[in-house]
Order: structure tokens, then C-alpha cells, then sequence
């Protein structure tokens, strides 16, 4: 029998089931169900691009935990580390809901979740020594105690292991105070070799969060972080390490669902990290990966194959037959 490769990237989180309205909930109708979860929609578009991606987390012993873990297996995820809770705790779920144009309002149902009881016991033995890199964001320590130990243990052990350590800040301001996620990221920080963020999330990595940009990304890149990349959505995203900085428009499309556009983009960041492609190419993919996302509904739905990413560079009005 074959032992499976090692996964390229490993990531942990909670995926919760995702009921998803066509308009406002309180006028009631109809509701697609799907799945939805930052870590696990970087797990699928990494595994869309063609790696090899391990999803470890916790879900609830229900139908909607089975929903989860039968996506992500069938999207090419690693599953393999995934627990299946054995007390009440239920699957995590949260419903989304247009209400202007492209914004749209996200209401949660997590507290006491399996997701959210997550531990380091989950998530270390999902660590392989020959993977490449480990995925955090800042929600998955927002979740409880239990969980903010298991991220900085992955990042303590990944680190010591010669791993990649990449953190998207991923801010959620229903989940936590920015002073408190401070707290929590700042620890996490010191272990981590690739920080991703938007501009407005930057401050909560920070020592001094009044800093300017320049001191900000100055102050980070001499406490040991190699590469900061600022996303700046419909303008683009920077990528800064000590050697200056690189910049990257973003793809002009119609946006219909921004939800999502940045898991997307980090898939693309890191797709390009594990081909070995320079920084400009990195961000040309992960701005591709992006608008892939904004020009589609759903979280990961529309993530591309590694053969689709040339698709926006064909004529408006290409039909491929």
C-alpha cells in the first residue's frame, strides 16, 4: 500500500455549515447550504492549484459536521487529522445575507461549538515534518482559550521545525476586542516568517499600534517576519521584505461576492511560495485567485484550477469550446 505524500500545507480552524440567503433573512425565503471557513477555503484553493493541503479541526458529531468533512474530502483536502467531537458540542454555522450592491452582512452561530474547543491535542500530530507550510489566521485564537493555545503551540512547533509560518490577521471584530486580539497575535507573531493583512488590520500586530505604515512594516520586518504583505483590495496588494517592496494591481472584474477574496489570494500567495515564483509572480496569482473569488458567489465555490488561471487573460467574451 502507498503511504500518502506529506501535505505541502497544513492548516486548522473551524468550518462551519453555511446556510446563504438570496436576499435579506428577515423576509424570509429560500437558503442554499454549503460550507465556510477561512482556513479551509485556503485548504481547497491550494488543493485546486494542484498541492497538497491538510484541514485539522473539530467538528460536531451532526449532519452538518458529515457536510463538512464530505466538502473538504471532496475537494482533494487532507482530512486525515479532522476529530469528529464526542460530546454535544454542535458544528458551528453562520448565515449570510446581501443587503447592498456587494456588501454583505455574515451572522454567526459558533459559541460552544466543536469548532471552537479545538486544542493543541488536534492539531500538533497534524503537523508533518516534511511540510512546508503552516497556515494561521486570527480567528481561529479568537475562538476560546483552548484554541488560541493550539495556534501558538503550531506556530512554536512549526517554527523549531523549519517550517514556514504564514499568519493572515483576518481580523473579526464579533469575535474579539482589537486590544485583546493584540494580546493573542503578538505572541503568535514571533514565530511567524509570512504575515498577511489588510491595511486597517495591521495595527493589531503591532507594539505601538499608532505607528505609520513605513515604522509599522519597519518594526516587523526587525522582529524576524521576512515578508508582510498588506492586501488593499480593489487597488491591489504590496508585498514588503527587507530588500523594498513590490506591488501588484488588482484584476478589474465585475465583483459580485466579495466574500472570501482574501482566502483566496492567500492561496494564490502561497500556490506561488510552494512553485518557487518570484514575489511579482506571487502576487499576479494571488490577485488572479482573488478576482476568481469576487467574481463569483460563495466563499471558495469558484476558486480556479491551475488550468483556469489563465482564463482573464482571454477576451471579454471568449467562449472555450
Amino acid at each position: 500500500m502507498t503511504t500518502p505524500a506529506a501535505p505541502e500545507v497544513v492548516t486548522f480552524g473551524e468550518t462551519m455549515a453555511a446556510l446563504r440567503a438570496q436576499g435579506a433573512l428577515r423576509l424570509g425565503g429560500s437558503l442554499g447550504l454549503s460550507v465556510a471557513g477561512a482556513e479551509s477555503n485556503v485548504a481547497i484553493g491550494l488543493a485546486r492549484l494542484g498541492h497538497r493541503a491538510r484541514w485539522a479541526g473539530r467538528v460536531g458529531a451532526d449532519e452538518l459536521g458529515a457536510l463538512v468533512l464530505r466538502t473538504l474530502r471532496a475537494e482533494g483536502v487532507d482530512i486525515g487529522h479532522a476529530v469528529t467531537d464526542d460530546t454535544d458540542r454542535p458544528t458551528g454555522l453562520l448565515l449570510t445575507e446581501p443587503r447592498l450592491g456587494t456588501l454583505t452582512r455574515v451572522s454567526y452561530y459558533r459559541a460552544g461549538s466543536a469548532g471552537s474547543a479545538v486544542s493543541p491535542a488536534d492539531v500538533l500530530p497534524a503537523l508533518a515534518p516534511a511540510s512546508r507550510i503552516l497556515h494561521l489566521t486570527g480567528i481561529t485564537p479568537a475562538l476560546s482559550p483552548s484554541a488560541a493555545e493550539a495556534a501558538l503551540a503550531a506556530a512554536t512547533t512549526a517554527r523549531e521545525a523549519g517550517i514556514t509560518v504564514c499568519l493572515d490577521v483576518n481580523y473579526r471584530s464579533k469575535l474579539w476586542t482589537a486590544d485583546r486580539a493584540r494580546a493573542v497575535l503578538r505572541p503568535i507573531l514571533a514565530h511567524t516568517d509570512l504575515l498577511i493583512a489588510s491595511e486597517d488590520e495591521l495595527p493589531l500586530v503591532l507594539e505601538r499600534p499608532g505607528a505609520g505604515e513605513s515604522e509599522a512594516l519597519h518594526s516587523l520586518l526587525a522582529a524576524g517576519v521576512n515578508e508582510v504583505v498588506i492586501k488593499r483590495g480593489a487597488h491591489g496588494a504590496t508585498t514588503f521584505t527587507s530588500d523594498g517592496a513590490r506591488d501588484r494591481a488588482a484584476r478589474q472584474v465585475d465583483a459580485i461576492d466579495l466574500v472570501g477574496a482574501g482566502d483566496a489570494f492567500v492561496a494564490g500567495y502561497l500556490s506561488g511560495l510552494l512553485d518557487g515564483a518570484d514575489i511579482p509572480a506571487r502576487l499576479h496569482r494571488a490577485v488572479t485567485t482573488a478576482a476568481f473569488a469576487v467574481a463569483t458567489r460563495g466563499d471558495w465555490e469558484g476558486l480556479p484550477t491551475r488550468d483556469e488561471l489563465g482564463l482573464f487573460d482571454q477576451p471579454d467574451g471568449t467562449t472555450i469550446r
